[in-house]
């Protein structure tokens, strides 16, 4: 099985999947592929550069629908689901200086979703701009700069707001732990419409988790942060192997221990069904995957197999 992964946490996580195969499986050969992020790893996959990889469930929405980048370019084949391996929450701060303090505070100012082409980055813009906040999001003044240079602009005051992200209870991405080291920040309160864009935008999840399991490690205002989230999956091409994807899908459950030793980014799963928690009707689950959760009595009958 050859695993395209894009860099950073994401291929931490597909390392650490790699090594619990090499210690815990007879049967599975696993290799790591660099893949050009989550968008290029679906473009890659339908390719056959690789017959697995890592991806994110708001991208292989846009890839089945043919939205977004794949308006233009689209896919003749999408991967199917596999299971959740971790995900990027997301939640908002504004400079402790600013009158900003809900997140209708936001029109007109100068927002920082992250870098153009990072999903973290597409997946906020969905979900703000759908109504009920599309009337904010239109008024709000969309800044584009690299991550790198994010932290000095906000530092500057030339940033109002801006994203926080990262995998909760474990840390947040590298540029979010630079600012916060050198800017005061506070909690941009979620509106009930937030809420409600989050909630009914199937290409994100939405939870809270208490701050003090996730802190940024300044007092920013909040007992808890509302985020939205993007999951991200392991996910496989219709032709791999069904032995091979439930291998590895044996692997990381049986093993997860092994898998969260080596990156505890990767989701802690206490019981199988956990496995398919961020699975979407949109993309249907590889039959390999569907049969080990059947066999463990984990299946979801309101989930479609590929090619059933």
């Amino acid at each position: 099985m050859r695993v395209g992964t894009s860099a950073g946490g994401t291929r931490d996580v597909g390392l650490a999947v790699e090594r619990a195969v090499s210690q815990h499986s007879d049967s599975l050969n696993y290799s790591t592929i660099e893949s050009p992020g989550y968008i290029g790893t679906i473009r890659r996959m339908a390719q056959d550069q690789f017959n697995a990889g890592i991806s994110d469930n708001n991208s292989m929405i846009k890839a089945v629908e043919g939205r977004g980048t794949f308006a233009d370019q689209g896919v003749d084949r999408v991967p199917w689901f596999g299971f959740y391996a971790f995900p990027y929450a997301i939640y908002l701060v504004a400079r402790q200086d600013t009158d900003i303090e809900t997140f209708d505070d936001l029109a007109g100012a100068n927002v920082y979703p992250a870098e153009p082409g990072y999903s973290t980055r597409a997946t906020t813009l969905d979900v703000w701009s759908q109504d009920p906040t599309a009337d904010v999001y239109d008024q709000m003044n969309i800044l584009n700069m690299s991550v790198g240079d994010a932290p000095g602009a906000f530092e500057e005051g030339q940033i109002d707001a801006a994203i926080a992200y990262g995998t909760p209870g474990v840390r947040y991405t590298g540029w979010v732990q630079e600012y916060s080291s050198r800017v005061d920040v506070k909690y941009v309160e979620p509106t009930d419409a937030l809420v409600e864009s989050t909630e009914s935008y199937s290409g994100a999840g939405a939870n809270r988790t208490p701050y003090e399991e996730w802190s940024l490690g300044q007092d920013i205002g909040t007992d808890e942060v509302f985020h939205w989230d993007l999951q991200v999956n392991y996910v496989f091409n219709p032709d791999a192997s069904n032995d091979a994807v439930y291998e590895l899908c044996r692997v990381v459950d049986e093993h997860n221990d092994t898998v969260n030793e080596a990156e505890e980014q990767f989701n802690d799963f206490s019981e199988a069904q956990e496995m398919h928690a961020s699975a979407i009707p949109e993309v249907p689950v590889h039959p390999g995957a569907a049969q080990y959760y059947q066999d463990n009595d984990a299946w979801d009958d309101g989930l479609e197999i590929g090619g059933s």
